[in-house]
C-alpha cells in the first residue's frame, strides 16, 4: 500500500479522524492537546494517528492536505483545519454541530 493509500484508509477509518503529534491520552505538542481536549469537550468520536510512528506518512499528509502544520482535522474524508480553526469554531460553538452531523456526536 503506497502513502496515499495509506492515508485515504486512515480517512476511512472513521468520520471523524485526527492526525497529530502523538495521541489522546499522551499528546506530544500542545497543538494536539488543544485539539484533543476541543474533541473531548464535545464529546466526539475520533480516530487519531500518530505522526511520529510514520515519518513517511507525515511528509506525505503535508502534501495531500496542503497545509503543513499539525495537527489536522478531517471529517466525513475532507480537511477541516489544523487546531487554530478547530479552537474557533469550538469557541463559536460551530464544532459540535459539524461533528454531530458527522455521526461522531450522540444525540
Amino acid at each position: 500500500m503506497d502513502v496515499v493509500q495509506k492515508i485515504k484508509s486512515e480517512l476511512d477509518s472513521a468520520p471523524v479522524v485526527l492526525f497529530m503529534k502523538g495521541t489522546p491520552d499522551f499528546p506530544q505538542c500542545g497543538f494536539s492537546a488543544q485539539a484533543v481536549a476541543a474533541l473531548n469537550a464535545c464529546h466526539a468520536q475520533f480516530h487519531s494517528v500518530n505522526i511520529f510512528e510514520d515519518p513517511e506518512l507525515r511528509e506525505a499528509l503535508k502534501a495531500y492536505s496542503n497545509w503543513p502544520t499539525y495537527p489536522q482535522l478531517y471529517v466525513k474524508g475532507e480537511l477541516l483545519g489544523g487546531c487554530d480553526i478547530l479552537l474557533q469554531m469550538y469557541r463559536s460553538g460551530e464544532l459540535k454541530p459539524v461533528l454531530a452531523e458527522a455521526g461522531a456526536v450522540a444525540a
